[in-house]
């Protein structure tokens, strides 16, 4: 099976990052090393566990 890439910390701050919009997604994307896909994957799964939290 195949291990996570990223901690939970790097995912956080990179979606803090995204949240600020200094810059596109596109170009924060490529920035960390992840594809666009797996970032609106990463993000929509968190806003999906905060929702479930509160």
């Amino acid at each position: 099976m195949k291990g996570e890439r990223f901690s939970q910390e790097k995912i956080i701050g990179i979606l803090k990052e995204a949240e600020c919009k200094t810059s596109t997604i596109d170009e924060l994307c490529r920035k960390h090393g992840v594809s666009d896909q797996t970032f609106f994957l990463i993000r929509r799964s968190f806003v999906s566990n905060v929702k479930r939290l509160s």
